[in-house]
């Protein structure tokens, strides 16, 4: 059976043939390998695949990887993938999440102009585009069960012992760009913490078995 090859936004698409994930360390790819196995057993038993990144605000490491985990599923065709967000607390998108995906190829359009905006983020042209603002992980936007709990940063991980609904839970950490914040070093630490998600996530879908 031929699957049907999804093309990606022309930048995006250029931007994933310069990854680099043979650079990820081995005792990072330990880290990474339940996330692989989550995904590689509900591939192998053709049940729907919910990914939630869950930081502590939702305003910067759990939407870079939840906009790039759904580009990395649909890049490498790997079907029924459903990726989401949230947070310990809500906040909104930190503006400059936005700049750099759309530096990095993404169609970004804003929907509402509030203390939390809502954005549409567009990875293909004929692709349901990801919706991104902040929230709890809990949010009713978010699924209730049979999903995996990825922790994105170390403070989520540890101040959420139990997360209600999820089938797995992985810490996969990042380190926070906010740390760059008003500096003149801003825009490449974003975009550093871009690269190194979606080389992340390349690696991680690229390991799946169809």
């Amino acid at each position: 059976m031929t699957t049907k090859q999804i093309t990606l936004l022309p930048k995006i698409n250029e931007l994933i043939q310069e990854l680099k994930p043979d650079n990820i360390s081995a005792e990072r790819k330990k880290t990474l390998q339940p996330l692989i196995d989550f995904i590689q057993d509900k591939t192998a038993n053709n049940q729907e695949i919910r990914l939630n990144f869950i930081c502590t605000h939702n305003s910067r490491r759990s939407h870079l990887s939840q906009v790039w985990a759904q580009t990395m599923a649909t890049y490498f065709s790997i079907k029924n993938v459903y990726c989401y967000s949230g947070g310990t607390e809500a906040t909104a998108l930190f503006p400059m999440v936005a700049e750099t995906l759309k530096n990095q190829g993404f169609q970004i359009q804003k929907l509402s102009d509030t203390s939390n905006p809502v954005y549409a983020i567009k990875y293909s042209e004929n692709e349901h585009p990801v919706i991104g603002f902040s929230k709890l992980y809990e949010d009713s936007f978010n699924p209730a069960s049979q999903f995996a709990a990825i922790m994105t940063c170390s403070q989520a991980d540890g101040g959420c012992p139990f997360i209600a609904g999820a089938e797995k839970r992985v810490p996969i950490t990042f380190e926070d760009p906010k740390a760059y914040d008003n500096t003149p070093q801003q825009a490449e630490k974003y975009a550093e913490r871009s690269i190194q998600i979606v080389t992340e996530l390349f690696y991680i879908f690229s390991q799946i078995n169809k």
